[in-house]
């Protein structure tokens, strides 16, 4: 499951598009889709996918069953209670991995759970050694992580190896993090524990994927994500952002196939009735999209002036908008695609043709309206002429 990227550093995708991504409200994946999804990821390349709730028992456990026999290359993980009803379940469906995840925080341990923080110790452990015994993978979450009192989170964490733990999951439950404070605590977690770390964040105050890098920066060789930020209430940590960025941002490559990244996100975002925005980052048609007249002239000499990697890279094209803030030389660039080569004075009159328009229609133009316009310019010429 391990991979060498660019810079030597390991880190490992855990992709619960199917589990925590199903959770935002209001979604429900058919288990056929849950089949086509887990493959698509797996096609791209994610090394683990948290595949569902295997307790839940019905659908749930029928699709989770299926993927974990569809013999794929990621590893296929199943969520639980630090319960053993939870992980006995799982365990008949086939799976590898396991995580294991009780609340670690006070406000969590005294008004959800109304126990004590030894309590939670204790199922912890017994759950965690439980599924070691069965030799599966076994994630334990320290769910609200990031609000803990740090001792006692980093007691959790020691406890959690000893019972054989293979990694802790450190959930920004709430988004109350920023980058500065994640660093510093996964930072002393893995410096006080020695676990492999990962990055579960949420979006509420929108760094999720700034948290998940500054996670990383500390050692965190995880990164807990879903397939356009799906998730409770603000979503998770993007798998395409996270990618994209790891290896724009640090060198680091996972060596995904993130050409299928589109493709991905326009079905995810079909089966959970979620509109995939146009300015969506990486994924959004809007990325690579340019009508600014200064914008359009950078791009089209040398696209690196106004993109920070090639399109096609996560399937998408390059796209010279033309509306409102057009200049000439991309009105140019554009009829040069019909096939009519235009000197500069027919650009300076057909721009102010279609600005006029733009304003009008409060939108950039079709390819058919720049025909339109195209024509009758030319006609009203004639008439001139003539």
């Amino acid at each position: 499951m391990q991979k060498i990227v660019n810079n030597g550093r390991k880190v490992k995708l855990v992709d619960t598009t199917l589990r925590d991504g199903e959770q935002t409200a209001g979604v429900v994946f058919a288990n056929q889709e849950k089949l086509r999804i887990a493959r698509l990821l797996d096609d791209i390349g994610v090394d683990q996918i948290e595949a569902g709730i295997p307790v839940m028992g019905g659908d749930e456990a029928e699709a989770v069953k299926e993927i974990a026999q569809m013999g794929l290359k990621a590893s296929i993980m199943a969520w639980n209670r630090a319960v053993i009803r939870d992980i006995e379940a799982s365990l008949a469906c086939g799976v590898d991995a396991v995580a294991v995840s009780i609340s670690a925080s006070d406000i969590h341990i005294e008004h959800k759970l109304q126990t004590t923080r030894q309590d939670v110790l204790r199922r912890m452990t017994a759950a965690c050694a439980f599924a070691k015994e069965h030799g599966v993978y076994v994630s334990v979450n320290a769910e609200d992580g990031s609000r803990a009192d740090m001792d006692f989170l980093l007691e959790f964490a020691r406890l959690a190896k000893e019972a054989g733990a293979d990694r802790l999951r450190f959930c920004d439950t709430v988004g109350a993090l920023d980058p500065f404070a994640t660093h510093d605590k996964v930072k002393k977690l893995i410096e006080h524990t020695g676990l492999e770390i990962e990055m579960h964040t949420h979006n509420d105050f929108g760094m999720a994927v700034a948290n998940a890098l500054a996670g990383v920066r500390a050692g965190a060789t995880y990164v807990g994500v879903t397939v356009n930020g799906l998730g409770e209430r603000a979503g998770n940590a993007a798998l395409e952002e996270v990618v994209m960025a790891l290896k724009y941002t640090m060198g680091i490559d996972l060596g995904y196939r993130t050409e299928l990244f589109r493709e991905c996100s326009e079905y995810v975002a079909r089966a959970s009735a979620r509109e995939l925005p146009v300015w969506k980052a990486v994924v959004g048609t809007n990325m690579f999209a340019h009508e600014s007249g200064i914008h359009a002239d950078g791009a089209l000499k040398n696209p690196l002036t106004y993109e920070i990697f090639d399109p096609a890279e996560v399937g998408l094209e390059r796209q010279i908008v033309i509306g409102k803030h057009s200049g000439t030389r991309a009105i140019i660039n554009k009829f040069l695609e019909y096939g009519i080569q235009l000197n500069d004075e027919e650009a300076n009159a057909l721009l102010a043709r279609v600005r006029a328009l733009a304003v009008e229609m409060k939108r950039a133009l079709f390819d058919k309206e720049l025909v339109y316009v195209y024509e009758d310019f030319q006609r009203e010429r004639t008439r001139d002429i003539g």
